[in-house]
C-alpha cells in the first residue's frame, strides 16, 4: 500500500485537469523491435488514452523487423483500441531479430496478419494529420526518422494540397523526440540506420521540437520486479519485458519523452531552449548556442528515482488514486 500511495503522490502532478479539457491529439512514431522501452511507451499512451488525457491517432512503426508491426496491434488489441491504424514503412527488406516481437504476436489476438498488411507510413501521416484541426496534434517518435523524414518530403496528394512541411507546420503542436545525446554525442535513434533522415528532420522542422536525449532516460529505470507483479500473465506488455530480460529493468529513453509530451508539470525535467541541434553525417549531434526558439533538450530535474516511480505506474495502468 505504501508504495501505490508515492505513487499517488507522484502522479498528482499528471495532468490534473486532463477531464476538463478535450483529449491531446497523438501520434507515436516507434521502432517497437530491439528495445523493449517501445513497449513501455505504447502502454503508457494508452493509460493515457483510458483516462480520456490523449486521443491516440495512430502508430507509425518505423522497423524492419517483420513482426513489429503486428506486436503493435496485439497490444492495442489488448488495451481495447484494435481500430488504431497503423503504418510501416514499404517496399524494404524484412529481418526476424527481436527477442519479443514475434512471440508477442504469436501469443496475443491482433488484426494484421502481416507486415504488409499495415498502411503505408507517409500516406497514415498525412491522412491523420489532415483530418485534424491546426494545431492540434503532438507527434512523438522513440526511433529512427525514416518515416518522418518521408512526410516531411511528402508532396500534395488526395490527403491534402500541403506539402509534407506545410502539413506538420498547420497541423503539429509538438514534436517530442527521443533521440540524440546532449550537449553533444552519438545516440542510436539519430546514427542507426539512417543519419541522413535525423539531419533532414532536425534541420527542416517547421516548428517546436524538444529532444529527451539519452541521459535523461539512461537513469530512469523501470519494468522491473513492480511491473513482474503487477501485471497479469495475459499482458503483453508483461511478456513482451519478461522476454526481454526478464523483469531486470530497463532504461526508460522512450518513455521520457511520452511523459515530458503529455504532462502538465513542470517538476521533472528543465529545458535548454537557448542553442540548436546540429547533427553530422554520421548522426552524431551537438547543442549549439545559437539562436533557435523553436528547439530544446531536456535537463535533469526530479530524482531519476521518482522518476521512475511514475513511468512504472503509467506503465501498469495507474494514472491517479484518490486516498
Amino acid at each position: 500500500m505504501k508504495l501505490i500511495i508515492s505513487f499517488a503522490f507522484c502522479l498528482i502532478s499528471i495532468v490534473s485537469n486532463s477531464s476538463f479539457a478535450q483529449p491531446i491529439k497523438v501520434i507515436l512514431d516507434t521502432d517497437i523491435d530491439s528495445d523493449v522501452d517501445d513497449v513501455g511507451a505504447l502502454a503508457m499512451l494508452h493509460t493515457f488514452a483510458d483516462h480520456k488525457v490523449i486521443d491516440l491517432l495512430g502508430v507509425i512503426v518505423t522497423s524492419d523487423d517483420r513482426h513489429a508491426p503486428l506486436c503493435t496491434d496485439a497490444i492495442n488489441h489488448h488495451f481495447g483500441r484494435p481500430d488504431i491504424p497503423i503504418g510501416v514503412e514499404k517496399g524494404i527488406q524484412l529481418r526476424e531479430f527481436s527477442k519479443y516481437t514475434k512471440q508477442v504476436a504469436e501469443e496475443f489476438p491482433h488484426t494484421l496478419k502481416t507486415y504488409e498488411d499495415a498502411e503505408d507510413a507517409t500516406d497514415l501521416y498525412r491522412k491523420l494529420l489532415a483530418s485534424q484541426p491546426d494545431s492540434s496534434v503532438i507527434v512523438i517518435t522513440i526511433g529512427h526518422l525514416t518515416n518522418l523524414r518521408h512526410l516531411l518530403e511528402s508532396e500534395a496528394d488526395q490527403h491534402s494540397k500541403l506539402s509534407g512541411i506545410d502539413l506538420v507546420k498547420k497541423k503539429v503542436t509538438l514534436w517530442s523526440c527521443m533521440g540524440g545525446q546532449f550537449p553533444e554525442g552519438k545516440e542510436a535513434n539519430f546514427y542507426r540506420p539512417d543519419p541522413k533522415s535525423t539531419q533532414v528532420c532536425v534541420e527542416k522542422w517547421p516548428g517546436e521540437v524538444v529532444f529527451a536525449g539519452w541521459e535523461i532516460g539512461n537513469e530512469i529505470i523501470t519494468g522491473g520486479a513492480y511491473l513482474e507483479k503487477s501485471l497479469p500473465a495475459e499482458s503483453p506488455v508483461r511478456r513482451a519485458y519478461e522476454l526481454y530480460n526478464n523483469f531486470e529493468g530497463r532504461q526508460s529513453w522512450d518513455q521520457a519523452s511520452i511523459l515530458y509530451a503529455l504532462s502538465s508539470s513542470n517538476d521533472y525535467w528543465d529545458l535548454q531552449n537557448e542553442g540548436s541541434c546540429i547533427v553530422a553525417e554520421d548522426g552524431s549531434n551537438q547543442w549549439v548556442q545559437e539562436d533557435q526558439p523553436k528547439q530544446a533538450y531536456l535537463l535533469e530535474k526530479m530524482n531519476p528515482v521518482e522518476i521512475a516511480k511514475v513511468i512504472d505506474a503509467l506503465m501498469i495502468g495507474i494514472y491517479s488514486a484518490t486516498f
